[in-house]
């Protein structure tokens, strides 16, 4: 729990993590960022997620916080994440300029009525909402609301497409200037999007193969897929910055993403990436460290051997490495 990291931290530590078939796992800290450029060739690309964080986490008169999650199909209905267990049967929660809201629906996700309904747009959450920062992150702070500071800080410098209920974190590690470096060596820069959905806030609670993983939106374009087709074809390496990318770029090369009218790949998938998967796109993986029994973490397993996730992140935490959402950041090579 003390290496919960509870704010941005700039630079960050860099923990690389070569993966040989024949040596195992060569676990080494970089120096800088410098360092981690130097590990690019001329030629590589490095795909990063262009989506925007929502600021939808609403707090009611009360101090009852309510996370809203997806508008459902009939006006008024949303739904959300709740302390459910704590919300009387018929009471109307109260929110700024009139808004109320009943709960319809409990369970792990939960359903609530809203009026009056139109009052609820992204510019209603963009004035009153927090940025929906992890849970394990306020408990550390000893805090309930997120800070000003967090508005700026829990989302990446390239956001453009808003949608997102967390923030792709490996993200959160890179700047404008860390790009202009690869772009310097030769390495191409692509944006696609994935909308981080629910399947980020829920943990694991069965066997692997019996966890179901609920959809995110991607659309990737059809010249950054063929920039990444080509880069394949040459030999050279496609970085991901992130598990959201990594799950966008396989669910592509899976044909779970097809086309669409204007020929680019968008859609809706819920790939669970677990040990035992066959990668077809990505060399190397650049994240965060990730909480246990977490889908998150999983796919690193699948990506670097389980036995190899474990090496490292004991030496993560030896080494007191920051976790979780403004942590540190791991980079795994094969």
């Amino acid at each position: 729990p003390e290496l919960i990291a509870t704010e941005k931290q700039v630079p960050s530590r860099i923990l690389l993590t070569r993966l040989s078939q024949a040596q195992g796992a060569q676990i080494t800290e970089l120096k800088s960022k410098v360092e981690l450029c130097s590990l690019f060739q001329k030629g590589d690309v490095l795909v990063v997620n262009n989506t925007k964080v929502l600021s939808r986490r609403l707090f009611s008169d009360t101090q009852f916080e309510i996370l809203f999650l997806n508008q459902m199909p009939e006006p008024g209905l949303w739904q959300i994440l709740c302390p459910s267990s704590q919300w009387p049967k018929n009471k109307l929660m109260n929110f700024p300029e009139s808004v109320t809201a009943e709960l319809v629906e409990r369970g792990r996700i939960q359903t609530v009525r809203v009026h009056p309904a139109e009052k609820l747009s992204e510019e209603y959450f963009l004035k009153y909402g927090d940025p929906p920062l992890p849970p394990y992150i306020l408990k550390a702070r000893k805090e309930r609301r997120a800070r000003l500071q967090d508005k700026l800080d829990y989302q990446t410098k390239w956001a453009k497409i808003p949608g997102s209920l967390a923030a792709p974190t490996a993200s959160l590690h890179f700047s404008k200037e860390t790009f202009d470096e690869l772009k310097g060596i030769g390495v191409q820069i692509l944006e696609m999007t994935l909308h981080v959905g629910l399947g980020t806030f829920l943990p694991i609670t069965t066997r692997l193969e019996e966890h179901k993983m609920h959809s995110e939106h991607v659309r990737i374009s059809q010249d950054v897929w063929t920039a990444i087709e080509q880069v394949k074809a040459s030999g050279k390496r496609v970085w991901a910055l992130g598990t959201t990318v990594t799950r966008a770029l396989e669910s592509v090369a899976l044909g779970k993403i097809t086309k669409d009218s204007h020929q680019h790949f968008s859609g809706e998938t819920d790939i669970f990436i677990q040990p035992g998967f066959d990668f077809k796109i990505v060399d190397a993986l650049m994240t965060n460290f990730h909480q246990p029994e977490s889908t998150l973490l999983a796919l690193v397993a699948a990506f670097a051997g389980l036995d190899n996730v474990k090496a490292t992140y004991d030496f993560a935490i030896q080494n007191k490495f920051r976790l979780f959402s403004y942590g540190d950041l791991s980079v795994w090579i094969k």
